[in-house]
């Protein structure tokens, strides 16, 4: 691994690094720009992201594609109604030698597609949702570590609700991003069955490894950032809890519940990423701004009278910042 002299040049290095990851997943997923960009912040920030989409956006070739072009192993867990902790994790079998050997599961990857997490009961979302916040998985009494770098994304279909298991707070909390898949534009999707209904084969180029990976997550904390800024991330995430003294009119009258601390983290490790990749040395008020609606989206619960008037999440967001 090449080694940088000062953290400037490795900044440098990141945004360089990671125009080129645009450019090579751009051969292969059209569009869904803002998708791809929440997605490597998340790698690089070395936290968790949840897309929500109907079938057919992509979801599980663009992380076949980050996997690929990042050089990291890459699992896919298919989650259904019967699916058990086991499955995912692994389990102890007894070996010839009448010892107990542990067969390790599909969570031993860097790159885990937990496909329709919200599909599978409580006890196995646990599962995944553990490892993905302590990174070592405890089976038999013995802990095993995970590779890292580890991250997961898993998907949500918005429209059949019927026999799932919806997430609940606590665990929505552990993932950084919450991202919106949209429809693609008519010229993107002339584009993509242009390419995908031909024998076109593309060769995807390894820009980046694991050991590489680590470091920039190391290098995205380094980055220094003011007290404005941070001040600005915390108000910010402070503002969307009703009944306190930061609350806004429409937080007290549209929420029931607010972002908690874990926001204000991921707002400034998320600033500090996207002035990273955007080719700057500090995050200033709009990296906050960008990353803003992906993490409270999730975080914050709208009461019945938000619902009743068709005030969307979104909404309120934008007039906070």
């Amino acid at each position: 691994m090449k080694t940088y002299q000062t953290d400037v040049e490795a900044v440098d290095a990141l945004h360089l690094s990671y125009k080129r990851i645009r450019e090579e997943i751009s051969q292969v997923i059209i569009g869904q720009d803002d998708v791809v960009k929440s997605v490597l912040i998340s790698i690089f920030s070395n936290g968790h992201c949840l897309l929500v989409g109907v079938p057919g956006l992509a979801k599980t070739l663009l992380v076949q594609t980050v996997a690929q072009v990042l050089d990291l192993s890459y699992n896919r867990i298919q989650f259904t109604p019967d699916l058990m902790p086991s499955d995912i994790i692994g389990s102890e079998i007894l070996g010839e030698d009448r010892t107990f050997k542990f067969i390790r599961g599909p969570i031993f990857s860097n790159i885990i597609l937990a496909d329709e997490i919200n599909r599978t009961p409580p006890k196995t979302q646990a599962a995944l949702l553990e490892a993905m916040q302590e990174k070592v998985v405890t089976v038999g009494g013995q802990t095993h570590r995970l590779p890292q770098p580890f991250f997961v994304l898993a998907t949500q279909n918005p429209i059949e609700q019927e026999g799932t298991y919806p997430l609940p707070e606590a665990q929505l909390d552990r993932f950084m991003f919450n991202v919106f898949l949209t429809y693609p534009s008519f010229e993107e999707e002339l584009q993509v069955v242009r390419n995908t209904t031909a024998n076109r084969n593309v060769e995807l180029k390894k820009i980046l490894n694991a050991q590489e990976i680590s470091y920039f997550q190391q290098l995205v904390r380094n980055i220094p950032i003011t007290d404005n800024v941070l001040e600005y991330a915390v108000s910010l995430a402070a503002k969307t809890r009703p009944g306190t003294a930061s609350a806004t009119d429409d937080v007290n009258k549209f929420l029931s519940w607010g972002a908690g601390p874990r926001a204000s983290q991921f707002l400034v490790l998320g600033a500090k990423c996207h002035a990273a990749i955007s080719g700057k040395y500090s995050p200033d008020k709009e990296d906050v701004m960008a990353v803003a609606e992906s993490i409270l989206r999730h975080r914050i619960v709208k009461n019945y009278k938000a619902e009743a008037e068709g005030i969307s999440t979104e909404m309120i967001i934008s007039k906070l910042l």
